[in-house]
């Protein structure tokens, strides 16, 4: 068992177990973006580091079938960083939260020998929140988009190479369109930020199922993290449904296995870099 998962583990109630908790008819999820762990300063931007970490936060509310409405932010700032770059970690939450209909309505700041960015979305469902724990054996499983270019974009970078500035590692494309329009038929998903193979675990976990699958993957396909795209399970006699409402929203997705009874282990190790 991870550590994170043994602090959970101590906290036994009926909001747990998915990106956000459900409240009633709203999502609330928080999530921790800090220099060391999951970025370097030099890889990215400061206004690409606020963005990033914004939207990876609004990427657990769309999976879970709920529009983000509002942000709490918190910072940690070093007192190295001078007013100029304060401003363009302001911008990179602001164009984030532009984007997706996001209002700030608060926060705090402290001082950090490193930048600290922990941010918590307030969504409202859409109608019926998609849970991990949804899935049933028979479904099929899928992803969106392409898998493996943000593992191929931190090897780069651990190799004091560079990425370009629309690379998959500094900025995730979420599948938001095709997910709302697809959820009234899906049975459960989350997002892709630890490797598919890892967050499949997880689902599976989740929904007391184990996998057959139907198409080999990559090692990079299910170990590369922070992708961002989508995991989901769906019922086969809706197949064709998804398939149509993918190619409406220009959104490759991969039908890569279905769910069986029994477990799946995921041998992976979890970890941002």
């Amino acid at each position: 068992m991870n550590k994170e998962q043994a602090i959970i583990d101590k906290f036994t109630n009926s909001y747990l177990g998915d990106d956000g908790a459900v409240v009633g008819k709203w999502v609330y999820s928080k999530d921790l973006f800090v220099e060391g762990s999951h970025f370097k300063r030099g890889w990215l931007e400061l206004d690409e580091i606020a963005y990033k970490a914004m939207i990876v936060n609004i990427s657990d509310a769309v999976v879970m079938n709920a529009v983000p409405k509002f942000a709490l932010i918190g910072l940690g700032v070093p007192k190295s960083l001078k007013m100029e770059q304060i401003s363009l970690l302001r911008d990179g939450f602001k164009r984030a939260c532009d984007e997706f209909g996001v209002t700030i309505i608060g926060g705090d700041t402290i001082s950090s020998d490193k930048i600290i960015i922990s941010v918590t979305i307030i969504s409202e469902l859409n109608s019926q929140a998609v849970l991990r724990s949804g899935a049933k054996a028979g479904d099929l499983l899928a992803f969106t988009g392409k898998l493996g270019d943000s593992l191929k974009g931190l090897k780069a970078l651990l190799r004091g190479g560079s990425v370009a500035r629309n690379s998959r590692f500094k900025k995730p494309v979420l599948k938001d369109r095709f997910f709302y329009r697809s959820a009234k038929f899906l049975s459960a998903a989350m997002d892709i930020s630890d490797g598919l193979g890892t967050d499949l675990a997880k689902l599976c976990k989740a929904s007391g199922l184990g996998v057959k699958f139907s198409k080999k993957l990559s090692k990079n396909e299910l170990k590369s993290g922070e992708e961002y795209e989508i995991l989901f399970a769906f019922a086969a006699k809706n197949r064709k449904k998804i398939e149509n409402l993918a190619k409406k929203s220009r959104t490759k997705i991969t039908i890569f296995a279905k769910t069986t009874k029994g477990r799946y282990k995921n041998n992976a190790r979890e970890h941002h870099f």
